[in-house]
């Protein structure tokens, strides 16, 4: 199989890390507070057991998508109908010939950021115009996506 399901597990907790880290107060937390109206009283009122189980559950989605757009390979194997067993031999040909081809940490977080600028930055975007939230929400909100899918894109395509 062109991906290693442990890749996948281990770029789900990505958001959580980078979540930890980009909206501490002594980053972008306080910016993003203000923008939300979010104060610690009412943070602290919410179900951390859901935010943070959904939170799992939503990323280990998004990184079994990310897989089929940071790796090459993934788009032969569905050509094949998906079941490397009854693959024609050309996708054996293809595999040996290209196997590891463009498998590493920096193409995988290539095509991370590149999904993280060319299609979450814009629906966040788009949702924030229409909510008439600020560009720094929109800033803050897509830059965390961006950086968190490059992480999530180098972890994805590189560990093998």
């Amino acid at each position: 199989m062109p991906f290693n399901f442990y890749a996948i597990l281990a770029a789900t907790l990505v958001s959580l890390v980078v979540g930890f880290v980009w909206y501490n107060p002594k980053v972008f937390g306080t910016i993003w507070m203000q923008e939300t109206g979010m104060t610690e009283e009412k943070a602290q009122q919410g179900n951390m057991a859901k935010i943070f189980g959904l939170t799992i559950v939503y990323s280990f989605l998004i990184s079994f998508m990310l897989s089929g757009m940071v790796i090459h390979q993934i788009g032969a194997l569905g050509m094949t109908g998906g079941d490397e067993s009854v693959a024609l031999p050309s996708y054996a040909a293809f595999m040996k010939d290209y196997g590891n081809a463009f498998r590493s940490f920096q193409h995988g977080a290539l095509h991370g950021c590149m999904t993280g600028v060319l299609f979450v930055l814009p629906i966040t975007a788009i949702n924030g115009l229409f909510e008439q939230k600020s560009w720094r929400y929109i800033l803050v909100t897509g830059g965390f996506w961006v950086v968190s899918l490059t992480i999530m894109g180098a972890i994805i395509c590189g560990w093998k």
